[in-house]
């Protein structure tokens, strides 16, 4: 447990400095109608009130997501556009010769590559930073998808594990609907973090805090961090010996 309202409200300066020495004028995000988004959206819009841009990126998604969104948006005043990826998706798989029988991964992951490119777009015309919504616990397992939802400038959940995002979600005033809906990241019908990763968020969040786990858990979570270690890294650089 931690002091939610000292750690809110240090976040929200921590916003305000990054958009400042970026010399940028505020911040952009997606919002997904998760509790992620919503949390950082909701520190945005307290951090930069006139300049905080939401952008709802469907894509062949569940439509409650986008209702969600719409939800917090609406709560908490923020400005917001909505930009369907649908078609470009299934041009781009046109494009590529997609025959629809890929790995179910290699297509879904075409999606947050191309909300990432979508928020790029709409930040170059605003001179805002892009906020990603990524969690302490997400990070841990390499549970996102690289250049997509990790192709941001800014990480402001990164030190939290996902119990604690939602306490600040409560903080923050989010609708209960979007601080109790199963965790997913809508890659694909009836997905959820936790059916993907084969541990529930309470196991991961004790491993991460106090390094108590079960083997089973252990060996997961373990395995999972040694396997994403190239996600939460830079590219590997060739250096020739004679340097």
């Amino acid at each position: 447990m931690f002091d939610v309202e000292r750690v809110a409200n240090e976040l929200i300066e921590w916003l305000k400095d990054r958009v400042k020495e970026a010399n940028a004028k505020g911040i952009v995000l997606g919002l997904s109608g998760g509790v992620d988004s919503a949390v950082v959206a909701a520190a945005a819009k307290k951090a930069f009130p006139d300049d905080t841009l939401g952008i709802i990126m469907p894509c062949y998604s569940n439509p409650q997501d986008e209702k969600d969104a719409l939800l917090l948006a609406d709560r908490l005043n923020i400005r917001y556009k909505k930009v369907v990826l649908d078609e470009v998706y299934d041009s781009l798989l046109r494009a590529v010769g997609s025959t629809g029988n890929e790995n179910r991964l290699a297509l879904a992951n075409i999606k947050p590559r191309l909300r990432m490119t979508t928020l790029y777009y709409h930040a170059a015309l605003l001179n805002y930073l892009v906020a990603g919504t990524g969690n302490k616990s997400e990070l841990t397992v390499g549970y996102f998808t690289k250049y997509g939802d990790s192709g941001v400038d800014i990480l402001p959940l990164a030190s939290f594990v996902k119990h604690e995002v939602w306490e600040l979600a409560r903080y923050f005033n989010v609708p209960e609907e979007i601080i109790n809906k199963a965790p997913s990241a809508g890659l694909w019908e009836n997905q959820t973090d936790e059916k993907e990763m084969g541990i529930t968020y309470k196991e991961l969040d004790e491993y991460i805090l106090t390094g108590k786990a079960t083997e089973r858990v252990r060996n997961i979570v373990d395995e999972l961090n040694r396997k994403s270690q190239h996600k939460r890294e830079m590219p590997k650089i060739f250096v020739p010996s004679s340097k």
